[in-house]
């Protein structure tokens, strides 16, 4: 009988634990404040416009925070060829973005929501340093995302465009979800499900720019990968943000207009 009331409180005080565990532990950040590693800074001219002024920096991937959907309008990086390793990594906790001043989400809200925490910035494209890659689960990073889309046709983008970074150098990414009023939420914080994400590719620099948009919608789909090239200009309409304001209006305005496949190399994934 006492063996029996021993486990019964040993079992309490492992289920206490874990549930404390679960809903308040929270690891320190993970951002690399000596930035160590193959930091590449992003070339000014090419960022967006953010409609929420909430702008973020770090060292390995920039972004523009939505408070109202609790996820980034936009995430931004430069992925180089030499980013790309086979480098085994542990995956950290998701946790919340210590540089967002409005809070992030908690990454509880995608408890039992049928959602994968989809990255934005993968994870996949950061396996190069420690920090580099425990950067990218900042619940900044991430959006609710259907699990077909998330392991189908949006991982097949995603391969594509480390395919392009290693065939051409050095490529420059922006992606994001398309957010908008009377979407599903998930979630005690009402984390927007967005029915559509786009993700634009450049490549080159100055004049000499070349660009892939693609506008996806939140399902999985076996089409073609060209099948989503759309105008940068649809984009913007989607979604309020300029997305090379910088540029000189008149190198803008023919990037933003132009859908080709021409002058990317396409691979099956």
């Amino acid at each position: 009988m006492k063996k029996r009331t021993i486990y019964s409180l040993l079992l309490l005080v492992c289920v206490i634990g874990f549930w404390l565990f679960e809903n308040f532990y929270t690891p320190a950040p993970y951002s690399d404040t000596q930035q160590e590693g193959l930091v590449t800074a992003i070339p000014e001219e090419l960022l967006p416009s953010s409609t929420t002024g909430s702008v973020v920096e770090h060292a390995y991937y920039s972004f523009s925070y939505h408070e109202k959907y609790e996820q980034a309008e936009w995430v931004a990086y430069m992925l180089k060829k030499g980013h790309l390793t086979n480098d085994d990594r542990k995956r950290p906790y998701f946790i919340e973005d210590p540089k967002v001043k409005s809070k992030s989400a908690d990454w509880r809200n995608y408890k039992g929501s049928g959602f994968d925490r989809g990255h934005l910035c993968p994870a996949g494209d950061r396996r190069f340093s420690k920090n580099a890659y425990n950067e990218t689960f900042y619940t900044s990073n991430i959006s609710p995302q259907d699990n077909a889309f998330n392991a189908g046709i949006w991982n097949r983008l995603e391969q594509q465009t480390r395919y392009w970074a290693k065939s051409y150098g050095s490529v420059f990414v922006v992606t994001g979800g398309v957010l908008k009023k009377g979407l599903r939420t998930i979630g005690d914080e009402d984390v927007a499900v967005p029915e559509a994400y786009y993700k634009i590719i450049v490549r080159g620099s100055g004049e000499a720019l070349e660009v892939a948009a693609f506008l996806i919608p939140h399902e999985e789909s076996n089409l073609p990968l060209k099948d989503f090239l759309v105008p940068i200009d649809l984009i913007e309409a989607r979604t309020g943000i300029d997305f090379f304001q910088k540029l000189p209006h008149a190198t803008e305005t023919i990037l933003e207009q132009k859908v080709s496949s021409k002058s990317w190399k396409f691979k099956e994934f």
